[in-house]
């Protein structure tokens, strides 16, 4: 069955990463909220895991942040890997 939670080690990497991505692009939640024209708070949001993303949202921020979806899905996809094999 599957889990409808987004309380998940899966969801909780996956906001991690989104976290560490804005981060790593020297970005406060301000800038990128700024960046997206939307508002401080709908970062926040996302990066507690209370606003879930669609796909389309999720590209437009990893385009903000100067990354791509394929590479960030890449390295989802490794974090999750690494987490199953421990």
């Amino acid at each position: 069955m599957e889990k409808k939670s987004i309380h998940t080690r899966e969801y909780d990497t996956f906001l991690r990463l989104l976290k560490r991505a804005r981060e790593d692009a020297q970005l406060t939640q301000v800038d990128l909220a700024n960046a997206l024209e939307r508002s401080q708070s709908f970062v926040s949001k996302i990066e507690r895991g209370e606003t879930r993303l669609d796909i389309i949202q999720l590209r437009t921020i990893l385009s903000a942040l100067q990354t791509s979806l394929p590479d960030f899905a890449q390295q989802l996809e490794r974090e999750l890997t690494r987490g199953t094999k421990r």
